[in-house]
């Protein structure tokens, strides 16, 4: 299996308001950046968005690391939130609805098709690619102005 990193990060211009992502593949030497977004959004969508679309964009099944400063994203992955949510229906633990389940069902393929492991590091705080994604997702956002 292919060895992937892959950084992701979303923004939000108001939450809801327009929104961007932004992801960085990076495959040995061999860098691909993905971005987009929508009009009118959430900063937690453009969270998923971002690890949805770099995921979807890998041709075959391969062994990830996905780096993100979500705790939305990993959080719910590391903590079992998204398995919990699955297992009651689609409920949180409290019995309110579990928000995202469109973008969380997309991601549950991705994830039954690759190896993939989640790792959060604090945003804003100078890694260049989590920089880099911030840029893209910003630059995103600037398309709906």
């Amino acid at each position: 299996m292919k060895q992937i990193e892959l950084y992701t990060d979303g923004a939000c211009s108001g939450n809801p308001g327009p929104g961007g992502y932004g992801a960085v593949l990076k495959y040995g030497t061999t860098e691909k950046e993905l971005s987009g977004g929508e009009k009118e959004t959430t900063n937690n969508r453009m969270e998923l968005m971002a690890a949805i679309v770099g995921l979807e964009a890998l041709k075959e099944p391969c062994a990830v690391t996905l780096t993100s400063d979500s705790k939305y994203l990993v959080d719910a992955i590391q903590k079992k939130w998204l398995e919990n949510w699955q297992k009651r229906n689609w409920r949180k633990a409290d019995g309110s609805p579990a928000l995202n389940r469109d973008l969380w069902e997309r991601l549950q393929k991705q994830l039954d098709r690759h190896e993939v492991t989640f790792r959060w590091i604090k945003g804003h705080a100078g890694h260049p690619y989590n920089e880099r994604c911030d840029r893209l997702a910003v630059e995103a956002i600037e398309k709906f102005r």
